[in-house]
C-alpha cells in the first residue's frame, strides 16, 4: 500500500468516527450532572465536560493530568506491574524490551487504552511510524477522545506532508481540550501555512 493510500485509509478509519462519537460525548448526560460519580465511564465523562468549558490554561492542565491517571488505572495489578517495567525498559533505553512487554500488555487487556497508547509512543520513538499511526487508530477506536493519540496522530501526519489532515486532526484535538497552548499554535501555525499556500 502506498503512503498516500495508507494515510487516507486512516482518516477514514480515525477522523471520520472519531468526530462522530466526540459530537454525542459532547452532550452532557444525566450521569454527568450526578454528585456521586462511581464508574470510571462517569469520571472521565464529567472531566471531559468539564476540560472542554475550561479557559484557563493551568486549570485545564489539571483537568487534562486527571484524565491521564483515569487512563493509566488498568483495574489490573498485573497489567500495571507490566506497565511499570515497560516504563523502566525505556527510561533505561531498553525499546526493544518495553515493546515485547508492551505487546504483553495488549495481549492481557485489550481493551486497556494506554496499552495501545504508551505503545504507539515507542514504535514513533523508535520510527516505526505505520505500527505507531496503526496503534493510534486501535486507541481512538477505545477512546475517541484521547487528545494524546490524536496530537501523535496530527504531529505524523504533518511530517508526512498531509498538512490538511493535520490540521483537521488538531481541529479534532482543540474541540476536546481547547485551552492548550502547543494545540492552539501548531494549529495556527498550520492554518496559515496552508491559506499562504493557496494564495
Amino acid at each position: 500500500m502506498s503512503a498516500m493510500r495508507f494515510f487516507l485509509t486512516l482518516i477514514l478509519a480515525l477522523i471520520v468516527p472519531a468526530t462522530a462519537s466526540l459530537s454525542q460525548a459532547a452532550e452532557p448526560t444525566p450521569q454527568t450532572e450526578t454528585a456521586s460519580l462511581t464508574t470510571p465511564k462517569q469520571r472521565l465523562d464529567a472531566l471531559f465536560l468539564d476540560l472542554k468549558k475550561e479557559r484557563d490554561e493551568s486549570k485545564a492542565r489539571e483537568l487534562a493530568d486527571r484524565i491521564r491517571l483515569e487512563w493509566q488505572e488498568s483495574g489490573s495489578a498485573t497489567v500495571n506491574l507490566l506497565m511499570q517495567s515497560a516504563d523502566k525498559a525505556i527510561t533505561d533505553d531498553k525499546k526493544p524490551v518495553a515493546l515485547d512487554i508492551l505487546d504483553q500488555v495488549i495481549v492481557l487487556a485489550p481493551s486497556y487504552v494506554e496499552g495501545w497508547n504508551r505503545r504507539a509512543t515507542l514504535h514513533y520513538q523508535m520510527g516505526n511510524y505505520r505500527k505507531s499511526m496503526s496503534d493510534i487508530n486501535r486507541v481512538l477506536a477505545i477512546e475517541p477522545r484521547h487528545f494524546g493519540a490524536i496530537a501523535g496522530m496530527a504531529t505524523m501526519l504533518e511530517a508526512a506532508g498531509k498538512n490538511e489532515l493535520a490540521l483537521r486532526a488538531w481541529q479534532q484535538f482543540l474541540d476536546i481540550y481547547p485551552s492548550d497552548r502547543k494545540a492552539q499554535e501548531q494549529f495556527g501555525e498550520l492554518a496559515e501555512r496552508l491559506a499562504g499556500s493557496r494564495t
